[in-house]
């Protein structure tokens, strides 16, 4: 079995990858991918990823017509919420806390789901 070490690059389209790859900079410090080879890129830290398809008839990601979400590890929610917030970006946070952590949801400019994940419990 072939098996992989980790996520190396997540490709989607976009309507203007150019305001959509800055978007996601200025609010998640997402480096946007650089010009030539000797450039600086994104690096994240080190931690569980999930990697779970869904139902096709799933409502987890919004409208019918999204067929991913991308869900980010964050090391404070509340001041993540914050932070989009001040930018006047809709956020919504799950009130109910799980045994792996809490979560918030919100999309980008495209309308493509994100969901915040602040670790909690034994795989933090």
């Amino acid at each position: 079995m072939a098996t992989v070490t980790g996520i190396g690059g997540f490709f989607f389209r976009s309507k203007d990858p150019g305001a959509l790859a800055l978007w996601y900079e200025d609010h998640f410090g997402i480096l946007q991918v650089p010009s030539d080879y000797g450039g600086a890129v994104w690096r994240q830290e080190a931690g569980v990823t999930v990697f779970a398809p869904f139902p096709e008839d799933t409502g987890m990601f919004g409208a019918p017509d999204r067929q991913f979400m991308l869900n980010f590890r964050v090391p404070d929610l509340p001041e993540a919420v914050e932070d989009l917030r001040a930018a006047g970006i809709s956020v919504e946070v799950d009130p109910e806390t799980y045994p792996n952590g809490v979560f918030a949801s919100l999309t980008d400019p495209e309308g493509n789901p994100i969901q915040l994940w602040e670790p909690r419990g034994p795989e933090a």
